[in-house]
């Protein structure tokens, strides 16, 4: 007889407006039978880590178009309320009705807020690299990496010695970027919430200069004095203020890469950007990307990357929840700039 075991989720308790709260959402356990259905090809997994990533937010509006952008695949609608919350996440195959995986198999990909779940098999990547940290396939060998690598180097085209800024350069994405740019051998400045998070980018990503947003009463001229020559490449996880003041600061023929906009996600009025004009007056190309369109790289990204970290040329900076009870806490966090480096969720042991 097939054994059904507790479900624990992590379920949308009403849509929300404003800023997330932990109320937003209710822990609740079910029960799941732990064996697939007759003829399924689906496959059975156990949640091992999940990701927190602020897309997150939108997908938990009433509107079921707002989740068709961010990181996320086109056939991603938003969460339905009372439903598990929905993200990207590492889990262990417990059965599998498709060829392509067997039971032990190691996968991450889409998935729900939850113990165990019943996906399809065709939102999974499995995981071949088991030497780093399976926690590293919420973030730097997954969406997050493949993001910063995609917008910085194929988007972005750098070239040796020139002006990188990055905002919220101490997340998931940003001290990617901070360390690729210097790789590249370009000078980078990054932004960031507290002075912990500066430090961090100084002396543990090999920025060249950090800004303490917070602190500086105008980040214009905070701009200016860490840009005297201007800005070649701003790689933009905030949007609002932040792309206004950059937006002066911009060189002739620079390149904004749109990775997201996090101080506007939670806003019913977005904020205006009155410094658009620079974008003709400097020929500025400014655009957008979704990880989804750069997924074919995910082979190369490996290729590239797997060597740095083996070899300690690139570093990564995780805050780990323990326990799928305090994943709200930490989704929330994110927009409080509470985490330090990629927040995840430790759900369970293989």
């Amino acid at each position: 007889m097939a054994q059904q075991v507790r479900n624990k989720q992590v379920i949308l308790r009403d849509y929300v407006s404003g800023f997330p709260k932990e109320s937003d959402m209710n822990i609740v356990d079910s029960t799941i039978t732990l064996k697939l259905p007759q003829g399924s090809n689906e496959l059975l997994l156990k949640k091992l880590y999940l990701s927190c990533d602020p897309y997150m937010r939108i997908l938990m509006t009433k509107d079921t178009t707002a989740g068709l952008g961010a990181h996320t695949p086109g056939s991603l609608l938003n969460v339905e309320k009372l439903q598990p919350l929905i993200g990207y996440g590492v889990s262990k195959v417990l059965e599998s009705g498709h060829q392509d995986y067997t039971k032990g198999d190691l996968v991450w990909g889409i998935t729900k807020w939850e113990e165990y779940s019943l996906v399809p098999a065709t939102g999974m990547c499995k995981i071949e690299h088991t030497d780093v940290p399976l926690s590293y396939y919420t973030g730097i060998l997954a969406m997050p990496g493949l993001t910063a690598y995609a917008g910085f180097f194929e988007v972005g085209t750098p070239k040796k010695g020139e002006n990188v800024f990055v905002s919220a350069a101490s997340g998931a994405f940003g001290q990617l970027v901070g360390q690729f740019a210097k790789l590249t051998g370009c000078y980078v400045v990054g932004s960031a919430g507290s002075k912990e998070k500066v430090d961090l980018l100084k002396n543990k990503f090999g920025y060249d200069e950090a800004i303490n947003y917070k602190e500086e009463q105008d980040l214009d001229a905070a701009l200016k004095r860490y840009f005297q020559e201007g800005i070649d490449i701003y790689f933009e996880n905030v949007g609002g203020k932040t792309l206004d003041a950059v937006l002066p600061n911009m060189r002739v023929h620079g390149r904004i890469h749109v990775c997201g906009m996090i101080s506007q996600y939670n806003l019913s009025q977005p904020e205006g950007v009155t410094n658009l004009a620079h974008i003709i007056y400097k020929r500025i190309r400014m655009q957008g990307f979704i990880t989804p369109d750069y997924y074919h790289f995910y082979t190369k990204f490996l290729e590239f990357i797997l060597p740095l970290i083996r070899e300690g040329k690139i570093v990564y900076v995780e805050d780990i929840a323990e326990g799928l009870e305090n994943g709200p806490a930490a989704l929330v966090g994110l927009f409080s700039g509470r985490n330090v480096g990629k927040q995840v969720v430790f759900v369970a042991h293989e």
